[in-house]
C-alpha cells in the first residue's frame, strides 16, 4: 500500500507513524487532539463504556467485507480500509482483530501526531505495525499504517481503498468517493439524539439536540444508504470517569467553568448516571461516482 505521488516530502518517525501533513495544511502548531484529551479518552474507553459501539462497528465491517468481491478476489487484490480521524486507535485496534485477517492494510489517519504516537506504540506491541509485516508467522495478519494527514487532503491513490470508517470524525463526500474503490463502503458513527443527555443538561442552560443525519443529503450524490443502526448503553460513572468524559468531548471547553466544577463536585458524593446513544450509518459508493 503506497500513497499517491505527492509534491511534498514525508517522513517516517522513529515511533512508526508516517507524517504526510505538509506545513501549509496545519492550522496550528500542534493540530488535533491534545495529549491531555488523548490520555483522558484512553482511560475512559479502557473501562469499556463505549464497548457496544466498538462491537457494532466491527460486526458491520466483518459482514460487509465477508461478502465483498474484494474478499473473493483476495489472491490478487488487497483489502485496504481507511479509518479517518482514528485518534489513538480504540476502534482501529478492534478492526485489526476481525477474523482471519479480513483486512490486509488498515490505514489509520488523524491530524493529531500525539494520538498516532499512541496508536503506533500499541500496534507495534501487537506486531501489527506496517514495517513488522514480515515478522509474524501468521498466514494473514492485518497491518496498521498510522498516518498523520488531513481528511480533506488524503494522500491516497484514487479508488485504492475498499472501505472507510468515520467515527465522530469529518464527513467529506468528494474526498471519500475519490479514494474509495467502485462499490466501496462507508461506515459513519455519530452521537444519536439523547446522547449524554443528563450530562449536557447539567452543563448547559440551553441544550441543542444532536441532528445526526443532517449530512446524509451531502452524501446522496456519491453514496447509497444501505442501513442505519442505533446502539445505546447506560453508564454509571465515577468522578474520575466523568472528568475524563468531559475532557474528551467538546463539552470541556463549551461549558462554563462553574458548571463543570459543580457537576464534578456532585459526582464525588455519588456515581453519575447517563446514557451514551449512537447511530451508525452504512453506505455504499454509487457506481457512477
Amino acid at each position: 500500500m503506497h500513497p499517491k505521488n505527492t509534491s511534498h516530502p514525508f517522513d517516517v518517525a522513529r515511533q512508526g507513524y508516517v507524517n504526510l501533513l505538509p506545513v501549509q495544511q496545519k492550522k496550528s502548531k500542534a493540530p488535533g487532539d491534545s495529549q491531555d484529551s488523548i490520555n483522558a479518552r484512553k482511560r475512559f474507553l479502557s473501562h469499556g463504556h463505549y464497548g457496544p459501539l466498538q462491537n457494532l462497528i466491527s460486526q458491520k465491517m466483518a459482514a460487509l467485507l465477508s461478502k465483498s468481491e474484494a474478499i473473493e478476489e483476495q489472491d490478487t487484490q488487497s483489502v485496504n480500509w481507511l479509518d479517518i480521524g482514528c485518534g489513538e486507535g480504540y476502534y482501529t485496534q478492534a478492526m485489526a482483530q476481525l477474523g482471519s485477517g479480513i483486512i490486509d492494510n488498515l490505514l489509520a489517519a488523524d491530524i493529531s501526531k500525539p494520538a498516532l504516537v499512541e496508536l503506533a506504540k500499541v500496534s507495534k506491541a501487537a506486531d501489527r505495525l506496517w514495517y513488522q509485516r514480515n515478522n509474524t508467522n501468521a498466514a494473514k495478519t492485518t497491518v496498521i499504517y498510522p498516518l498523520v494527514t488531513s481528511a480533506a487532503h488524503l494522500p491516497l491513490r484514487s479508488h485504492s481503498v475498499t472501505g472507510i470508517s468515520s467515527i465522530f470524525s469529518p464527513i467529506l463526500p468528494e474526498a471519500f468517493a475519490e479514494v474509495l474503490a467502485d462499490d466501496g463502503y462507508l461506515i459513519i458513527a455519530k452521537p444519536d439524539a439523547g446522547h449524554l443527555a443528563t450530562m449536557r443538561d447539567a452543563l448547559f442552560d440551553d441544550v441543542r439536540e444532536h441532528d445526526s443525519d443532517k449530512f446524509l443529503h451531502e452524501l446522496a450524490p456519491y453514496f447509497t444508504l444501505m442501513g442505519t443502526d442505533h446502539v445505546s448503553t447506560e453508564m454509571t460513572l465515577s468522578a474520575d470517569d466523568l472528568a475524563d468524559l468531559m475532557t474528551m468531548t467538546p463539552y470541556a471547553y463549551r461549558a462554563r467553568s462553574e458548571k463543570r466544577q459543580a457537576l464534578l463536585e456532585l459526582s464525588k458524593h455519588a456515581p453519575f448516571n447517563t446514557e451514551a446513544k449512537f447511530v451508525v450509518y452504512i453506505l455504499q459508493k454509487k457506481a457512477s461516482s
